[in-house]
């Protein structure tokens, strides 16, 4: 299920879903693009074309099969910027005070106290809540806080793809904030989570995979482990 992602407040219509969808499959050629939108090629290639004029997207030939090379696009540095990045370079600026400071790991604890506080609140909301709805509340509140989030769910497994990173730059710096996500997805859903992709290796999204227990087992105390 693809959840409710904000609009580029600058890139409506056609340019907005242009960029989306580069932003989530990039690189796409134009014939991708005008499947996916259920429009004309030569309406894709003219706005193309002005997002290239803009320094949003970037092309390259790219062999797919036989025959002759195809251009594919994907998202210039410019165009990347467009989506939310969460105050990105103050965050990473403070974190790095704090690390240097109090060494690395008090910078690290602090996300990790992020997350726990965030699963205690989340307990009353979740408790009683079908697996599904679990994964869908997490996907929508991470669209709020600029993620792009959708999930879909197949034979009783969920996938969890994150196609944007609002804190990139903290996450390459500090890698440790990633695993602790992963570990918030655990104890808020109360199931087994595992990081297929991530953004920062170059992938197009971090993509989880999530399993529940049958039945599945109510958001876990963050910070506290089962005991056999």
């Amino acid at each position: 299920m693809t959840t409710h992602h904000p609009q580029l407040t600058a890139h409506k219509g056609l340019r907005g879903e242009i960029l989306h969808l580069l932003k989530r499959a990039q690189p796409l050629t134009a014939k991708d693009l005008a499947r996916q939108l259920s429009v004309s090629a030569n309406a894709i290639r003219h706005h193309l074309k002005e997002l290239e004029a803009e320094a949003l997207i970037v092309y390259g030939r790219e062999q797919r099969g036989v025959g002759a090379p195809t251009f594919a696009y994907r998202l210039s540095a410019d165009g990347e910027a467009l989506f939310p990045r969460a105050y990105e370079e103050t965050l990473t600026q403070l974190l790095e005070r704090v690390a240097g400071k109090s060494g690395r790991q008090a910078a690290v604890e602090l996300f990790e106290d992020h997350y726990r506080e965030l699963t205690r609140q989340l307990q009353a909301e979740l408790a009683g809540a079908a697996a599904s709805e679990r994964v869908d509340l997490i996907a929508r509140l991470m669209n709020q806080q600029g993620y792009m989030a959708e999930w879909h769910e197949a034979a009783g497994a969920f996938r969890l793809s994150e196609h944007n990173c609002a804190i990139r730059a903290v996450a390459e710096r500090f890698p440790e904030v990633c695993a602790a996500e992963e570990q918030f997805l655990r104890d808020v859903l109360g199931a087994a989570v595992e990081r297929r992709t991530h953004i920062t290796s170059g992938c197009n999204a971090c993509e989880y995979a999530i399993t529940f227990a049958e039945p599945a087992t109510p958001a876990r105390e963050p910070g506290v482990t089962e005991q056999p």
